[in-house]
């Protein structure tokens, strides 16, 4: 076994490690090439870094290739994922033409790599229309959506699907989240890397080390939400439901933890407004890391006595599995695929409102007991369902499944 799938043996499983090998086999020389708009920010991004190496140690040629676009591209692309989760939005015809006009020159740069790919998996709306230029095309088309578009606001769903139904596929992380599209459809949770800097176990002196340099005091309360900054995972909501809170816990101390994407043209707002919405409290650390900061973050979800996810919407919000495998409850907002991963009372809390919140900040950090059951719960409900093992594990079945599509009987070996 190699090296780097044993590793994942040692967590996961050898039968899951065989499980994978045997499914990769029949494409075994496969060109594979995903397409998102962003190699650093965002879980999207998380998520390749490590799919296309496991994918290769299989056997698959598989590729990675990253969008170029201007300013008035990404704050379209921002604007399509604000409206497909159910914001009003009037997008310009300048700004869709703009849109159109810089996938067409991506196609272009692009040509070789997916003209003669034997599957293409495009992710999310920014690179969609690739589809449309791409010319003579020998594989299947795959478009893959990380976000919640249960509710969209229709006029850009409808301007969208037009370039999605021509795809042989697409992929969503929920039932809830799946649109009427002329193709087979498939679910597919996203997952965390239990090797990557974010969730592997660290040592109490780096944990320490981390709560010094942010000026955090490791014998008060700590709660904490990493995220981008993103209005729809809701900081200034975080911020009342900590106040709250802290009526009842004195010395409670609040991180927010974060940054913005390559593809976010509003993070820099939503900051703002954050740090507003904070007023000067000494006990509010507002942090902006670098997108490789992850073992920073992996230290203040380990030193966080309890995590928040408190999003309005959310396609999935990784950073809820990852305070899972910590051994941490978390508190979600009641929405898209944070309901996959807390079970409500179980291994946290869903939650609508900053009350809602607060109530379950005070009786988590009043119940120390409950607190860790749920934390247990918590760790072995990831262990069981979101590792990266069986993400690429239902990839690859997608991919058996659209190779031999007309096929009556599929031989794994």
């Amino acid at each position: 076994m190699s090296n780097l799938l044993g590793q994942y043996a040692e967590v996961a499983g050898k039968d899951v490690v065989d499980h994978l090998r045997q499914l990769a086999a029949p494409l075994s020389g496969m060109r594979v090439v995903h397409v998102n708009s962003t190699r650093v920010g965002g879980g999207v991004a998380e998520i390749l870094a490590k799919l296309i190496p496991l994918k290769r140690e299989l056997g698959i040629d598989a590729r990675w290739e990253v969008i170029d676009g201007n300013p008035q591209f990404f704050r379209t692309t921002k604007s399509f994922h604000n409206a497909l989760q159910g914001d009003p939005a009037d997008i310009s015809e300048d700004s869709l033409r703009e849109y159109e006009r810089v996938n067409a020159a991506n196609a272009e740069s692009l040509r070789d790599e997916l003209r003669s790919a034997d599957m293409v998996f495009i992710h999310d709306p920014q690179p969609a229309p690739l589809l449309a230029h791409t010319q003579e095309r020998c594989g299947k088309w795959i478009w893959r959506c990380h976000i919640d578009v249960s509710k969209p606001h229709r006029p850009v769903w409808d301007y969208l699907s037009e370039f999605l139904a021509g795809y042989d596929a697409s992929v969503f992380s929920m039932a809830e989240f799946a649109q009427h599209l002329p193709h087979t459809q498939y679910l597919i949770p996203p997952s965390i890397d239990p090797l990557s800097d974010k969730n592997v176990p660290l040592d109490e002196s780096e944990i320490a080390s981390v709560l010094e340099t942010y000026g955090l005091d490791p014998t008060r309360s700590l709660i904490a939400q990493v995220s981008r900054y993103d209005r729809f995972k809701d900081p200034v909501g975080v911020l009342k439901a900590y106040r709250l809170a802290k009526r009842f816990t004195p010395g409670l101390q609040l991180v927010l933890a974060g940054g913005g994407a390559d593809d976010d043209p509003e993070a820099e707002a939503v900051i703002e407004e954050t740090r507003e919405a904070a007023g000067g409290d000494p006990d509010v650390h507002i942090l902006l890391l670098p997108p490789d900061a992850h073992r920073t973050i992996n230290a203040l979800q380990r030193a966080a006595d309890v995590v928040l996810q408190k999003s309005i919407r959310e396609g999935f919000g990784l950073t809820v599995s990852e305070a899972m495998w910590k051994g941490k409850p978390v508190i979600g907002g009641d929405t898209g695929g944070i309901r996959l991963q807390v079970v409500d009372s179980h291994t946290g809390f869903l939650v609508s409102t900053p009350e809602g919140a607060a109530l379950r900040i005070r009786y988590l950090l009043h119940h120390t007991d409950s607190m860790a059951e749920m934390g247990r719960k918590a760790k072995e409900f990831v262990r069981e369902n979101f590792l990266l093992t069986r993400h690429l594990l239902e990839y690859l079945t997608v991919m058996v499944s659209l190779a031999n599509r007309f096929e009556d009987r599929i031989e794994l070996g």
